[in-house]
């Protein structure tokens, strides 16, 4: 296969301590520790990777400037999806406070641990996204596959607002379960202005055993379903290695789109994410 540029459309970094990072249990202490952009530029320049768009994992203004910081200060990270208190009147204030980091494409709440499975609904929340389009932003939909019904509803009301689908709405890869998620996910598909990272997959199987025949269902679905012009690849490094490591990851993908056509891989290493976010 002729080498293709890849630009790794998720990953986070953090200074990590436990208050802020809790949910990085005991199973996955091997995080307990800082992913910093030297870290990840070995990751990488290892791989073959130019570019990467970098993802908030605290839900604060203060990292959202942090990550605009390191991208500043390093050229490969193309683009940082922050946060904003979407449900906060003051959001286009934020927005607009925000507004001159030109590294700044899109906005991402952690919905999927929201104790109300109907946040997604709210219409502060939705005031919020409402904002988004006037400042070129997409939004980085993070949900649970049970959230699905729901975000179908959500996107219906943005037609013309650019969504990124995170980790494939993470269907439930350990239990072997496809439906219902299979068909809400065909569902969501079928709003053009969706795209869909291929990411986050290898941490919904089971850590220890997952193989490419347990993942093959799923990502037979989302490549019906959304296409390569829709479909990014994405590490989800450091969380990643929970279950696996970048290289590993990466070959995966490869071997999954190898049967497609040149452009058509291009798309899916490159070209959607590029597109999506503006790079």
């Amino acid at each position: 296969m002729p080498e293709l540029p890849i630009v790794d459309a998720h990953h986070h970094f953090w200074q990590y301590n436990a208050e802020e990072y809790g949910w990085i249990s005991d199973s996955m202490s091997g995080l307990r520790r800082n992913f910093l952009p030297a870290d990840l530029k070995k990751e990488i320049s290892a791989s073959g990777v130019s570019q990467v768009v970098s993802v908030q994992a605290r839900q604060t203004l203060v990292e959202t400037e942090w990550l605009l910081s390191l991208a500043e200060a390093n050229p490969w990270i193309a683009g940082v999806v922050g946060w904003i208190p979407l449900t906060s009147s003051n959001a286009a204030a934020h927005l607009e406070h925000l507004s001159p980091h030109a590294k700044l494409k899109a906005i991402r709440h952690i919905v999927q641990d929201e104790s109300d499975d109907n946040y997604i609904l709210r219409p502060d929340f939705q005031a919020g996204i409402g904002q988004l389009e006037r400042f070129r932003l997409a939004y980085d939909i993070l949900i649970f596959e049970r959230h699905l019904p729901q975000t179908i509803q959500f996107v219906d009301r943005f037609p013309h607002q650019t969504f990124v689908l995170d980790h494939i709405a993470k269907p439930k890869i350990k239990a072997h379960e496809i439906e219902p998620w299979r068909k809400n996910l065909r569902e969501l598909a079928r709003r053009p202005n969706v795209y869909c990272k291929i990411s986050g997959m290898v941490t919904e199987a089971d850590w220890k055993s997952w193989t490419f025949e347990s993942l093959r269902p799923y990502f037979e679905t989302v490549l019906g379903a959304f296409g390569p012009k829709r479909l990014m690849f994405g590490s989800d490094w450091p969380v990643l290695l929970a279950a696996g490591d970048y290289h590993s990851w990466l070959q995966t993908v490869m071997h999954v789109i190898e049967p497609l056509s040149e452009p058509e891989r291009a798309r899916i290493l490159a070209g959607t994410a590029r597109e999506a976010y503006r790079l």
